[in-house]
């Protein structure tokens, strides 16, 4: 058998490890930040209705712009945006790439603060970029000064804010964006896939898009909306920025089947968030109760929490494993992270990580 290593592959992909996530077969699987709630029939059956419609042209090209898609996700939100300012990819993962291919790529970097999210660094080496990690206070937040002095000392091309952030759960302040925004020439990325689990009166960074040309604000509908399977992920930003994103897509990226399903998705979006006060409500409940076993549970903005002074994360993450729990071993010392899933799935996981604890 050919080995990679054998293969003409560029050497800056050399050595490289590709995202991965377990998946296996457990019946409490909590390690990937899904919405473990199914889609409510009512918005399931609008949602095959327009798939059959759009199946009946599916020998033609997909909609190029995806218009009404994009009309939707600017109505959803709001802020007095246009269609224009909106663009979507199979999920938020192929919206950053589609930002990196723009203004990132060889010669250039670009910069995140660690710990975040893992596709960060991928993306970016992938596309031929230079990753460059950031640091974060101990308890993982930032202030607006030292992001601000660490964005202008490495001078990116591209900055990656995840806001609230992953892996960690972490808030970012407003003014950490526009401080980091200003001390910065490129494109700064916001990333809030996990913003409709923040609470009601967080400021989402699109309210400061208004004159900022060069910040982006990136969505998913993987968590809230409970679409992790139909791969759909959104941006907001200044309509040159767009302009730019069309250089580097693929024709018709996005299938006319995708972008009925979304639609109708948006179309209920009330009811689709309709999952998350319970989502937040399990997740608070989750940090209580590994604070009363014994661990600490960090703050969390998010549809997950990280917990930590666990002795030995490994050897927890496989007793959770044998009791069929799937949670995630993030790599951070002695911490792991377990998504908010159903009232049952959370009761499962907290069972299993008691039994840890009281030896049985």
């Amino acid at each position: 058998m050919t080995r990679l290593e054998d293969l003409p592959i560029r050497d800056d992909l050399r050595g490289l490890v590709p995202y991965g996530a377990p998946q296996v077969a457990l019946p409490v699987a909590l390690n990937v930040n899904e919405n473990t709630h199914p889609v409510p029939d009512e918005v399931a059956s609008d949602i095959l209705d327009s798939i059959a419609r759009a199946l009946r042209d599916v020998n033609r090209y997909p909609d190029r712009e995806f218009t009404a898609l994009r009309e939707g996700f600017a109505d959803y939100l709001g802020n007095g945006l246009l269609p224009e300012q909106i663009w979507a990819a199979n999920g938020s993962n192929e919206v950053l790439q589609h930002v990196l291919q723009a203004f990132g790529g060889p010669g250039r970097r670009a910069f995140g603060f660690t710990p975040t999210y893992s596709m960060y660094p991928l993306l970016t080496r992938a596309t031929g970029a230079e990753w460059v990690a950031g640091e974060r206070a101990s308890d993982y937040t930032l202030s607006p000064q030292s992001a601000a002095d660490q964005v202008a000392a490495a001078d990116p091309d591209v900055v990656f804010l995840c806001a609230p952030n992953n892996p960690t759960g972490t808030p970012l302040p407003i003014d950490v964006i526009t401080a980091v925004y200003e001390a910065s020439r490129g494109i700064v990325i916001v990333d809030e896939a996990y913003i409709e689990f923040a609470p009601r009166d967080a400021v989402s960074a699109i309210s400061l898009l208004g004159g900022r040309e060069r910040l982006v604000v990136s969505r998913t509908m993987s968590k809230a909306f409970a679409f992790a399977g139909a791969r759909v992920g959104y941006l907001a930003a200044d309509p040159a920025i767009i302009d730019a994103l069309r250089l580097v897509r693929l024709p018709y990226h996005l299938s006319a089947l995708t972008q009925a399903a979304a639609s109708a998705a948006l179309r209920h979006a009330d009811v689709m968030l309709g999952m998350v006060d319970e989502i937040v409500a399990q997740r608070d409940r989750i940090s209580a109760t590994v604070e009363a076993l014994g661990f600490r549970a960090h703050p969390s903005w998010t549809n997950f929490v990280l917990f930590g002074d666990v002795d030995d994360p490994r050897a927890t993450w496989q007793a959770l494993y044998d009791r069929g729990v799937l949670i995630r071993d993030v790599g951070i010392p002695h911490h792991l992270r377990v998504t908010a899933g159903t009232a049952q799935e959370t009761t499962a996981f907290l069972d299993a990580l008691a039994s840890l604890e009281s030896g049985a």
